[in-house]
């Protein structure tokens, strides 16, 4: 079996991972407030799960792993839309879940296990913040249901720091009925025309973070093994799932995953900047949503990501010659299942060896590029498998299509063969030092759209935009 290893926030170091139950692995990803469409930045952390997702089924089989993504549909933000637009809230929620699902489902994510919404879970959020009342963690002031984080000696554990310091560095709600100003919120009075439930403390809502807590002990139970979400959830969210559902008596979660925030051609992306997008936004402009998903597992997901024109332009290239192979050798259901009978449709051991150190699939995909030289359906079986791995095909029948006519035309088997002598020869030149001769080879490359990857001092090459095979002349 395949060691996995994992960067764990909570302890700060990468660890092998071990489930608590092999027979039933278990994950939760804080999800989105359905309020809007999901921006860019939004879907980083799904196709990151979403790839733990397919390594874990892999290695502990499809029906030992649960996956827990949540919708948050009672917020503030969702009143705020309601009112300025005069729509029911459950309208307002309803049409963005289903906006959700058709955006992620273009970037081939997998739907969660179990895709649970806050407002299902109101009973259980109740009845733990009654427990935490009952224990001496929270208390009612106003009817309001505070956490007490003076309580909770190791509230601080995940982010490493003070509450000296999470004050300084937060914006920190002053209320006359907190004890303390890091005090959160558990449940909260509702006024005219929000939603609102009855409770022990009178007509209220939840606050954020409870909702977390209750589902995923509903869903996952009292412990269990993953769960994760942005860097900007690590504090205050995520510190206050830990606080509570601990002093509830719950070890909660094991390992603790945070991925970098995204940036657009170097910069953060914000509406003020102009560079604000939305999937749809993408998708609507006609790129397709694979390439969306090679951009952005082409960076680990611990590094934070820079959405550019020339990645993007660099993944409709690479797409486009392997969707090109695989349609070239007759990929299909009929040729997988033949495969599979041969004894060769598995997994490429280098390329699972890099995906399951710590997500890497920058690695992967760089592994992706050496075993896309196969020269036969045999040969190319692991480099299908590891496509279906990453998500890059989800149906042989259906292998997709980039616009721009067909995937890799202009790569015949003999213009493949010249370029592939033409990087042998600039190996050559580079291990002997002749430097003009490598850069000879490397401006014909360059002049006939040949992008060149060098890793690990191994050569790979994709088709670039303006690729033209005619320009691949003799030194």
């Amino acid at each position: 079996m395949t060691q996995i290893r994992l960067h764990n926030t909570k302890t700060r170091r990468k660890e092998d991972f071990d489930p608590i139950d092999p027979r039933n692995v278990r994950m939760y990803l804080c999800g989105p407030t359905v309020y809007d469409r999901a921006h860019l930045g939004n879907a980083r952390n799904v196709l990151m799960f979403d790839v733990l997702f397919r390594l874990l089924r892999l290695t502990y089989g499809k029906k030992s792993v649960t996956y827990v993504r949540n919708f948050t549909d009672v917020d503030d933000k969702i009143n705020a839309k309601a009112a300025e637009t005069r729509r029911e809230i459950g309208d307002i929620t309803a049409e963005t879940i289903g906006w959700y699902h058709d955006d992620m489902d273009a970037l081939g994510a997998m739907r969660p296990t179990h895709e649970p919404r806050a407002t299902q879970y109101i009973a259980q959020m109740i009845a733990m913040s009654q427990d935490l009342i009952a224990k001496g963690h929270a208390y009612e002031a106003e009817g309001h249901v505070l956490f007490a984080v003076e309580s909770y000696s190791e509230y601080g554990v995940l982010s490493g720091r003070s509450i000296d310091d999470m004050i300084a560095g937060a914006r920190v709600e002053v209320a006359p009925y907190k004890r303390n100003p890091m005090d959160f919120v558990l449940w909260k009075p509702s006024g005219d025309g929000q939603p609102g439930w009855d409770s022990p403390w009178g007509y209220g809502r939840p606050g954020w973070h409870i909702e977390c807590s209750a589902m995923a002990l509903d869903l996952l139970g009292s412990t269990f093994d993953i769960h994760g979400g942005g860097n900007d959830l690590q504090f205050p969210h995520h510190e206050n799932e830990i606080a509570q559902s601990t002093c509830a008596g719950h070890d909660f979660a094991n390992v603790w995953l945070h991925n970098e925030m995204l940036q657009v051609e170097g910069k953060k992306m914000s509406k003020s900047l102009g560079n604000f997008f939305t999937v749809r936004d993408l998708l609507d402009q006609g790129v397709h949503g694979m390439v969306i998903r090679l951009v952005m597992l082409g960076t680990h997901y611990g590094k934070p990501m820079d959405w550019t024109e020339k990645k993007k332009g660099e993944a409709e290239a690479a797409l486009r010659k392997w969707y090109g192979i695989l349609q070239g050798h007759g990929f299909s259901p009929a040729l997988v299942k033949a495969l599979k009978a041969e004894g060769v449709w598995k997994a490429d051991p280098e390329f699972l060896g890099v995906l399951a150190n710590d997500l890497n699939t920058s690695g992967a995909i760089s592994r992706l590029h050496v075993m896309a030289k196969g020269k036969t359906p045999s040969a190319l079986a692991g480099f299908a498998h590891a496509m279906q791995m990453l998500g890059f095909v989800s149906n042989w029948a259906d292998i997709p299509m980039l616009d721009g006519g067909e995937a890799g035309a202009d790569v015949t088997p003999e213009v493949a063969a010249r370029v592939d002598a033409l990087l042998a020869q600039r190996a050559q030149a580079r291990a002997a030092k002749d430097w003009g001769l490598a850069d000879e080879v490397r401006d014909i490359l360059n002049a006939a759209g040949v992008q060149v990857t060098d890793v690990g001092g191994q050569a790979t090459w994709t088709q670039g935009p303006d690729f033209d095979a005619a320009k691949l002349g003799d030194l």
